[in-house]
């Protein structure tokens, strides 16, 4: 049992390590795109568990295939052979269009495999990433993220990795040669900014890989799941990864992570690769459900976070204020505001107001409502997201 006298926040001091700057929310409760705190007060939901809660929290199919799930059974090893992993394996790469699939617990590790895998298959050593892009924590992860300050406590890195600009296609065509295993794409660069790859360049890096015999790998980590308006946001261009990272909102929020390899790429020599809790079978059921809802039971919500972030994106172009503002960018219900100034003090204001948001990088406020946030809601918080980015004195 909980001990409910004890000082939270001080026990998060006292024992955690550190490496997490805290909100002062205590979170008991959620349910839909609603969350509430400990003093009973709600707040809308515009972190979505940094993006892995796509349908929100408490949502019925997702509660119910995890109660079944774990009442039958909690783990299981792929050494066996298991209905619930097999069902799902099936079902997410028909869903992606894609031949294999490899499961983890999260995206940084569906990074690592795709980078093994990747060098496995074409006996390059290099990898080319994009300039902003972040791809995670890990040792792999972390060289392939370019922010110097993830970096910098952490050099030496992996070795043959090169950076080229984002949404450019003159700098990569020159880093193409015959070194290079894979090029590492996010369509919507989510930390760096919230920046969406231009039109048709995501089919010109594919074809400028297969011209170089270069895998593509696309990081769908934060994109996927409908997120974008899309099941996953590379489908918009009608591009066909080599191989595909998925993560985040694949269980809405249990730990689930995946490598998807294009067909005739796999299957993959046994051994070269492993994961003790991928593919688990009680989040195997919940990515089984979230697939459910997405494709049979609310087929809407991905369409309605195409078109109510397009009207969003429209209104927030339109009121915010040039003064506090520099440009609203993103992709369905991935929202991004460039501030003038730090985001810091606009995210404190929106949660005293009742509304919880995230940065990308110091001057970036980023939006992920849940697919299932009411239109009520949604407008809500864009309301509040002006009142707290207005030029009038003090707002900050």
């Amino acid at each position: 049992m909980l001990d409910t006298q004890v000082d939270i926040a001080e026990l998060e001091r006292a024992f955690s390590s550190g490496v997490y700057t805290k909100r002062d929310v205590q979170v008991v409760g959620g349910q839909g795109a609603r969350l509430t705190d400990a003093a009973g007060r709600t707040y809308i939901d515009c972190v979505s568990g940094h993006g892995a809660t796509n349908l929100g929290h408490g949502h019925p199919a997702i509660v119910k295939a995890i109660q079944q799930q774990a009442a039958t059974l909690i783990h299981c090893p792929e050494m066996f052979l298991n209905a619930t992993r097999a069902h799902y394996q099936a079902a997410l790469c028909a869903a992606a269009g894609m031949g294999r699939v490899f499961l983890c617990n999260s995206g940084a590790e569906a990074i690592e495999g795709a980078l093994k895998i990747a060098r496995l298959l074409t006996g390059r050593p290099r990898i080319i990433a994009a300039m902003r892009g972040f791809h995670g924590r890990t040792f792999g992860a972390l060289s392939v993220t370019w922010q110097p300050a993830y970096r910098d406590p952490f050099e030496p890195l992996l070795p043959e990795i090169v950076h080229v600009p984002f949404n450019a296609l003159e700098p990569l065509a020159a880093a193409l040669n015959g070194t290079v295993a894979a090029v590492l794409i996010e369509p919507v660069q989510g930390e760096g900014g919230v920046i969406p790859a231009q039109d048709g360049y995501l089919r010109e890096v594919q074809a400028l890989c297969r011209a170089n015999g270069s895998l593509l790998i696309l990081d769908e980590v934060q994109t996927g799941f409908g997120r974008t308006g899309w099941l996953f946001a590379h489908q918009r261009e009608g591009v066909q990864p080599d191989l595909l990272c998925l993560a985040k909102s694949m269980a809405n929020g249990l730990p689930l992570g995946a490598v998807l390899l294009a067909e005739g790429l796999g299957p993959l020599p046994p051994g070269v690769h492993g994961s003790t809790f991928g593919g688990n079978p009680v989040a195997c059921a919940a990515g089984l459900a979230v697939l459910d809802v997405l494709q049979s039971q609310q087929p809407d919500l991905i369409a309605r976070a195409r078109a109510l972030g397009e009207a969003v994106l429209a209104h927030l172009r339109e009121h915010l204020p040039s003064t506090t503002v520099r440009e609203v960018r993103g992709q369905g219900f991935m929202i991004g505001v460039e501030l003038r100034g730090k985001v810091a003090p606009a995210l404190a204001a929106l949660q005293e107001r009742g509304v919880l948001a995230l940065p990308a990088g110091r001057t970036v406020l980023r939006l992920l409502p849940p697919l299932v946030i009411s239109e009520e809601d949604l407008w809500t918080a864009i309301a509040t997201v002006e009142e707290v980015l207005s030029d009038a004195p003090g707002s900050l």
